[in-house]
């Protein structure tokens, strides 16, 4: 035992020197590997010709088929000795795991296991096989996403005749490991790594420019000649579950009325959290989420299914601050981004609208040109007509030139949108602000003169105040 003794210990001082902080825990659709060591302690009444504590080594072969649950294939050998004479015998053992991990999004993991499967002992005469049941749990300390130290302990009855109620021995198995996870879903660190800064090239270099990575544009985003209404659905799910409280169905028949009486219309449903749990579990919730309100809409409402998708941003968009519960609440939302090729002028929306203004300007300029009060003015109608409403103008450019370029210029560009519809058409600037993206939101590749001209564009985000 001294022996196992320093191994354990050396492999927690191995594990605690590469340490780092984890992200989450169990991660549905990852593969595992735990070798482990430790020990085996026979009953002392049933299989009492054995010493009792035996140091053993092993290997588990896991998969998670959700965050929760997970199966493991599980194999043992220990030397097993005789009081009598001494003699050392070969014992195996082979067995299933099911796992239920209880906070399988922290760090630290605890769970319960449940298995069988048997034990051969290897002799000088026939091999001797018995059946064994298991039941135990254990806990895993994740030290980064994929690498975890894990402590295990089993209750173990092995039935050494067909009579299963007289002929069972009650052992024990305790063992310390290590636990490296393969496969499954991103973390949210992922996308963080991706952003790093490459190292500064020398002067004489000119590298290579690198390939813009894959798009995915906001389903807000209006397209010229489109409009896109934003309906923030309000409420509450119960804690880790996707399923639509009848007091919620109301907010619901907000969308479903509006796309039955505009069939030409098509939405997207986007389900948001807050920031508790982990960045994969919040995904996944959102996600159902998200595809429970489009079943709902095309079960109750008849709304074909090929009009709507379902979105799940996890915690990736707040709308508030998560460091307090009001603004968790608002965070966790559903939006109906439904998208409107009709006159915006005949539709009141129920919340919130975007429409892309077509406006060109000169390279390396902002003034608005007098050919385009025609576009500002459909902003500024729609404004005066509902006199209760604020914009947000957002001015958008491709990818010439640096940054910090790019970024000052689309503020001045939605600037000058905003003092022109102050000066031209009366709107008060108290209702007005300007924001600036630079090439950050591109809506398409910038690698043609087509695609940087779809992303050189300026948007109206229009809040209504809305009388419920």
């Amino acid at each position: 035992m001294k022996k196992i003794t320093s191994c354990i210990c050396m492999m927690v001082l191995a594990v605690m020197a590469l340490a780092s902080t984890a992200q989450a825990g169990e991660r549905a659709g990852a593969f595992s590997i735990s070798p482990f060591v430790g020990g085996y302690v026979f009953d002392d009444n049933d299989q009492a010709w054995f010493r009792q504590n035996r140091p053993l080594g092993g290997l588990r072969l896991g998969y998670d088929f959700t965050d929760h649950f997970a199966a493991e294939l599980v194999g043992t050998y220990m030397k097993g000795e005789y009081k009598a004479t001494e003699h050392n015998v070969g014992v195996y053992s082979y067995r299933l795991d099911l796992l239920y991990n209880i906070l399988a999004d922290s760090p630290i993991v605890p769970y319960l296991a449940f298995g069988g499967g048997g034990t051969t002992i290897r002799q000088r005469g026939p091999n001797s096989h018995d059946g064994t049941v298991d039941a135990g749990g254990g806990v895993k300390f994740f030290m980064t996403d994929d690498f975890a130290l894990r402590a295990d302990a089993r209750h173990i009855v092995d039935f050494q005749s067909n009579h299963l109620s007289r002929d069972h021995a009650r052992n024990w198995e305790y063992s310390l490991g290590l636990s490296w996870l393969f496969g499954g879903r991103e973390r949210a660190a992922a996308p963080a790594k991706a952003a790093a800064a490459p190292a500064e090239q020398p002067a004489a270099v000119t590298p290579a420019p690198a390939p813009e990575p894959p798009l995915e544009v906001p389903a807000a985003e209006p397209m010229p000649g489109h409009y896109k209404y934003c309906i923030t659905l309000q409420g509450e799910f119960d804690i880790d579950k996707a399923v639509i409280r009848p007091e919620y169905k109301d907010e619901i028949a907000q969308v479903g009325n509006f796309m039955k009486k505009y069939p030409t219309t098509t939405a997207v449903i986007e389900g948001h959290t807050d920031n508790v749990g982990s960045y994969n579990h919040n995904m996944d919730l959102s996600q159902r989420r998200a595809e429970a309100v489009v079943n709902y809409l095309v079960e109750q409402y008849g709304i074909e299914r090929s009009r709507l998708s379902a979105k799940g941003y996890g915690f990736t968009r707040p709308i508030a601050d998560n460091a307090t519960d009001e603004g968790k609440q608002k965070n966790r939302r559903i939006e109906a981004v439904i998208d409107c090729a009709f006159d915006v002028q005949q539709v009141t929306p129920p919340e919130r609208l975007c429409m892309s203004l077509v406006l060109d300007f000169d390279p390396g300029k902002a003034e608005v040109k007098p050919q385009y009060r025609n576009e500002i003015a459909k902003v500024a109608d729609y404004m005066k007509r509902y006199n209760t409403t604020t914009a947000v103008i957002e001015g958008h450019t491709d990818n010439t030139g640096s940054p910090d370029q790019n970024m000052k210029l689309s503020q001045q560009r939605a600037q000058n949108v905003v003092n022109y519809l102050v000066d031209n058409f009366g709107i008060e600037r108290s209702r007005l602000s300007a924001k600036g993206y630079g090439a950050t939101r591109r809506i398409s590749y910038n690698n043609t003169p087509e695609g940087r001209q779809k992303n050189r564009r300026i948007n109206a985000v229009i809040d209504c105040v809305v009388t419920k």
